[in-house]
């Protein structure tokens, strides 16, 4: 007899990304909170240290978010360190190497935390699926003579 299961009641077997807009939000706000510490600490002529915190703050949101928020996380976090991690604050400059190499980094970031988060869900929901039985060594004593 075939019975019928519907997939969608119960527990989820991966759960679902946190919504673009609240990550972009958090994306936003959190650099702007990490880039004015840099700024009190260190100061906004050296933004090594706050391009790394930044990063660091794409790469924890990506573990949350999907794929496609990653370009608009590092677009976000790209302007608070254009704006206000260099002088002069508050303006907007693109100095080709420099801003290619932070997309770069922040978008890298978002991605990689991104595709963390996705490779541990699916390890956790295969071994849900799976009983989380891993398969069995054979016995070296099962009876059978050796080579």
């Amino acid at each position: 007899m075939i019975e019928w299961v519907s997939l969608r009641t119960g527990a989820r077997p991966v759960p679902q990304p946190v919504a673009t807009p609240v990550v972009w939000a958090t994306a936003f706000g959190g650099a702007m909170i990490l880039v004015a510490v840099h700024n009190a600490l260190v100061g906004s002529g050296r933004p090594g240290w706050a391009l790394v915190a930044v990063s660091l703050l794409a790469a924890v949101l990506g573990l949350c978010a999907r794929f496609t928020a990653a370009p608009g996380t590092a677009v976000l976090c790209w302007l608070t360190l254009n704006g206000f991690a260099v002088p002069p604050a508050g303006t907007l400059t693109w100095t080709g190497p420099r801003d290619t190499f932070w997309l770069t980094c922040l978008c890298s970031a978002a991605l990689v935390g991104t595709v963390l988060a996705r490779l541990v869900q699916a390890r956790a929901a295969y071994r849900r699926v799976a009983g989380g039985a891993a398969p069995q060594a054979p016995d070296p004593d099962d009876g059978r003579p050796g080579l």
